[in-house]
């Protein structure tokens, strides 16, 4: 073996390590859990975008890494910087020499938190290595008390990427969608969205060649992309060059609003978990981004088992255009997660759910994108003693998840609890609290059975009788990544 070849087997591996991404693939015929093993990530990113333009906006940020014995012995860091708000294509930057950084994390099990009160709260972007790096992850929730977008509105930070869908967002009157484009890196990004309406793709030039400076973020208002108001409209946001990260903020003048997340990937089997048991109207929003056409059937995880709604059994998909259906008050009562399963032959979709509780006046929104499962560990920062409702829904098999809750930010004594999740059926739970806390607390699921579990968190903080809430879906947090092993990647160097 030359030292060339051993040069190229330990950059493979340090860079899957470094940066969360796949790891190279095995040579063709090998067993997959033969081929790599799963180390701690030694760095990663996150972006949380511009909170709210409201001068009524109350902003917490939080971050979190767990505890873990596979984490790296080297110590590291985590911290979150502001960058500033690109409003021309002229070059802006962020973090520079000498900027502080706005929330700072030293050691993981013990989340942080900060607050900013008005519209001067900053697009946040912030990086962890070191022992902080595997399953760092940062929450903001905003509370906007009256106005444009009055209601609760939060989000994970998020991970930049190349390419994300958005079913569920909107141009109608008297709603204001903005995507928010921020650019983690030193070079420069360029992005395109596309959008797709009930009757196809939607001609919208100025969506093209977005160009996002380095360290900087971008608002795109969707209404400036397309002349005609649309109810239900799917995005499709990319990156030609670069990457960023993407969310859409969704305020509507008489529903409040909450920020859209992006779905998961297009598959042809989704889980929309965490439905409110006193929804008091839900809506399906669905995309087939392939050539074909897509067949769903349609059922809700309840407490008790899988019911299929009537007169809702089934949702056709056109290819390429957005269908939705407004599913009522779904859950009659009790909490539930949404599944959607090909009826013939799958085809890929992409999915999410817009979720209203209240009535009348005193009513408020939020969002429910499509998620992947927990994977090996999730975990979701900014929980609160009371309003917090934790949803875990196993649609094949029954199993079991450890929940464990951290110390809160100011004082409180970590504890856990295991929950068993019947095949077929969600669980909505009060998840359990830490002893003596103050502040907020973060939560981590650790399922204890190969079978796959979905989970949401939702956040309530009622204000002047509006039901204000959020919810955020909890995908596996990105703490381990496949690193190919050397013999393995040395077959694959040599050939």
């Amino acid at each position: 073996m030359n030292r060339t070849t051993l040069s190229l087997i330990a950059a493979a591996a340090a860079l899957a390590a470094v940066t969360g991404f796949a790891a190279v693939n095995a040579p063709a015929g090998d067993d997959g859990a033969a081929a790599a093993k799963r180390l701690p990530v030694e760095r990663t990113s996150l972006l949380c975008p511009e909170p709210s333009t409201s001068d009524l906006a109350e902003t917490t940020y939080t971050a979190f890494t767990p505890a873990s014995r596979a984490s790296s012995g080297r110590a590291g860091g985590a911290a979150l910087f502001p960058v500033v708000k690109q409003l021309t294509d002229a070059p802006q930057g962020g973090k520079g020499k000498g900027a502080k950084p706005f929330l700072t994390q030293k050691e993981p099990g013990k989340p942080v938190s900060g607050e900013e009160s008005g519209a001067e709260a900053p697009t946040l972007i912030g990086s962890a290595d070191g022992r902080l790096a595997p399953g760092w992850t940062a929450q903001q929730t905003t509370s906007v008390s009256a106005g444009a977008g009055r209601g609760l509105h939060g989000t994970n930070c998020t991970a930049p990427d190349t390419d994300f869908w958005f079913p569920g967002a909107g141009t109608a009157k008297g709603r204001n969608d903005y995507v928010h484009l921020m650019n983690p890196d030193d070079a420069a990004a360029v992005v395109d969205i596309e959008l797709y309406g009930p009757g196809g793709p939607l001609k919208a030039e100025v969506g093209e060649s977005i160009q996002i400076q380095p360290r900087s973020s971008v608002p795109v208002l969707l209404s400036t992309l397309t002349p005609k108001p649309q109810t239900n409209l799917t995005m499709h946001v990319t990156a030609r060059s670069g990457r960023v990260a993407a969310a859409v903020q969704s305020s509507d003048e008489e529903l409040g609003g909450d920020w859209l997340p992006a779905a998961t990937d297009p598959a042809p089997r989704l889980v929309l978990p965490g439905i409110p048991k006193d929804a008091t109207s839900v809506r399906l929003v669905a995309f087939a981004p392939g050539a074909d056409d897509a067949d769903l059937k349609v059922q809700l995880a309840s407490p008790t088992g899988s019911i299929t709604p009537a007169g809702h059994e089934n949702l056709h998909v056109k290819s390429g255009m957005t269908a939705a259906v407004d599913l009522g008050d779904l859950t009659k009562g009790e909490a539930g997660s949404l599944v959607l399963t090909p009826t013939e032959d799958p085809v890929p979709v992409v999915a999410a759910l817009r979720v209203t509780r209240g009535k009348g006046a005193k009513q408020e929104t939020a969002f429910i994108p499509a998620t992947a499962p927990v994977g090996a560990r999730a975990t979701v920062a900014d929980n609160r003693a009371k309003g917090t409702t934790l949803s875990l829904t196993a649609p094949d098999k029954t199993t079991r998840v450890k929940v464990t809750a951290s110390p809160g930010t100011e004082a409180g004594e970590a504890t856990s609890k295991t929950y068993t999740v019947k095949a077929g059926t969600t669980l909505a739970v009060a998840p359990p609290v830490p002893s003596g806390l103050r502040g907020s607390y973060a939560l981590t699921l650790e399922p204890q059975s190969d079978a796959p579990v979905y989970a949401s968190r939702m956040l309530e903080i009622p204000e002047n009788g509006i039901p204000m809430f959020t919810i955020q879906s909890l995908p596996d947090d990105r703490g381990t990544v496949e690193v190919p092993r050397a013999k393995q990647d040395l077959e694959v160097l040599q050939k």
